[in-house]
């Protein structure tokens, strides 16, 4: 009991924090909008919807990312900490039962819980930042430098419907300036273990919502044999997608992070899990878009939409694993950008075929990256 109320005693987080409990509860609110996102899109599968979505997702992932810095540096077993950590997540549930308002009339109850996310988070970040060794200076540039993406939010929300997504769109390219910016400071203090621990959390959350999708989109189906194969078949494919990143990438990035510090550290938290782990995640919302489409009509040919929704969903989380590993070790993965070769022409050459011969390639590819990479997951698991 007393170690426990020592730990909880300072606002900062310790050297050896790991997840915590309040915080995966933070983040399955978080995957919960993913659902949102991803039924919502899936609904409509056009041009101007995918790009609605992809501009709602970024600043659901702004928000997650940007509170994830924050409990970094934060004592997770502190009241404080915890408190504000459960009001953010209230907020984040408010915000995500309303993304599929994002461009009406009921935009506000999106951005209002959206923008009180961000200021509970930038708050709480500057206060359990040290003042010493220039972090608590770090943390207020990067507040002052989120303003102008804040008026951009604030401005489109304001704004005709028609031309939302294209204010939010540049309150997207401001944040990245500022993240740009901000990230050369030395003043960063980072857990790395934590940090990267948090982002393995979000992925396997993400992928466990997938599987979910697909149980959803099979109810009331009448069970057929074509069923049951594209069920394995996705069931499959989220298995090996999973064991793709955990069997040795995730730890090899931790450690990476870790032999870093300072600015050095802070870059490669911002461009390896902050930028790059976005479009891993929207690979997700992807393929689990195209086991929706396919579980709910499986006697169908697959359609070009569906294949660029599940094919391009793939080449996102293959492409942003291999992405990250670079940004982290400079190492690069041929077979993986040789399996993004091969699904490019193999996945278009089955449209108007059965949806399982598509989903039969991709686990194929994946077998074959997953097989090539053995020796690295033995590696780290030793």
């Amino acid at each position: 009991m007393s170690q426990l109320t020592s730990t909880s005693d300072s606002i900062l987080a310790s050297g050896d924090q790991s997840a915590d409990f309040v915080e995966l509860f933070f983040d399955l609110i978080f995957v919960f909008a993913i659902t949102k996102i991803t039924h919502l899109t899936a609904k409509n599968l056009d041009i101007p919807q995918i790009f609605q979505s992809l501009v709602v997702f970024w600043l659901i992932w702004w928000a997650w990312t940007q509170f994830t810095w924050t409990l970094n540096t934060a004592n997770t077993r502190h009241h404080i900490v915890r408190l504000c950590t459960l009001i953010a997540t209230g907020l984040a549930f408010v915000m995500a039962t309303a993304t599929d308002r994002a461009f009406d009339a009921g935009v506000l109850w999106f951005v209002i819980p959206y923008l009180a996310i961000k200021a509970l988070g930038a708050g709480l970040h500057f206060r359990v930042s040290p003042v010493e060794g220039g972090h608590r200076a770090a943390v207020a540039g990067f507040m002052i430098l989120s303003v102008s993406g804040i008026v951009a939010i604030i401005a489109g929300a304001y704004s005709d419907p028609s031309v939302r997504a294209w204010w939010w769109l540049g309150a997207i390219i401001l944040d990245m300036v500022t993240g740009f910016i901000s990230g050369r400071s030395q003043g960063w203090r980072m857990q790395p273990r934590h940090f990267a621990e948090r982002h393995g959390l979000i992925v396997i959350i993400a992928l466990g919502e997938s599987l979910i999708v697909v149980a959803s989109a099979i109810y009331g189906e009448h069970i057929s044999q074509e069923l049951i194969i594209s069920c394995l078949l996705a069931v499959l494919i989220t298995c090996l997608l999973w064991w793709s990143y955990f069997a040795w990438i995730q730890e090899h990035m931790e450690e990476r992070l870790n032999k870093l510090k300072d600015a050095a550290q802070a870059r490669l938290g911002r461009d390896a899990y902050s930028f790059i782990h976005f479009p891993m995640i929207c690979g997700i919302i992807g393929i689990a878009i195209g086991f929706e489409k396919i579980l709910g009509h499986p006697h169908d040919p697959l359609s070009t939409q569906i294949a660029i929704a599940m094919g391009g969903g793939i080449v996102l989380f293959i492409g942003s694993t291999a992405a990250s590993v670079w940004a982290s070790s400079r190492t690069l993965l041929i077979s993986r950008l040789l399996l993004l070769l091969i699904l490019a022409v193999a996945i278009p050459a089955t449209i108007g075929r059965s949806p399982n011969l598509s989903l039969g390639l991709i686990v194929i590819g994946l077998t074959f990256i997953n097989t090539l990479e053995w020796k690295k997951s033995r590696h780290f698991a030793k």
